[in-house]
């Protein structure tokens, strides 16, 4: 059976490192089966391990006016779009003028 990675995908004012921060919290302090912790991390990019295994990617990189901010894995969507909907969005002025 083939299952395909979910990936999503955001444009915030945090920095880098304040998204993986971000989420490191986020993620630790959801309920039961959708909590994950930090396995892997580097400045760009944060990988968790949930119940069962699951694994989130999270990566953050500098861009034009903020922080672009991917979030992949094979279950877990609902809780990254969650997670993306918290980040603080590029003000409208500098991502009209930069292109984000």
């Amino acid at each position: 059976m083939s299952r395909n990675r979910t990936l999503q995908e955001t444009t915030t004012a945090h920095s880098p490192s304040e998204v993986l921060q971000a989420a490191k919290d986020f993620f630790s302090r959801q309920t039961g089966v959708y909590a994950a912790f930090p396995e892997q991390e580097s400045q760009s990019h944060l990988t968790l391990r949930g119940q069962g295994g699951e694994e989130i990617v999270i990566a953050a990189i500098p861009a034009s006016g903020g922080t672009r901010v991917t979030g992949s894995t094979y279950l877990f969507d609902q809780q990254v779009a969650r997670f993306l909907a918290t980040l603080a969005p590029v003000p409208l002025a500098i991502a009209t003028e930069g292109g984000v």
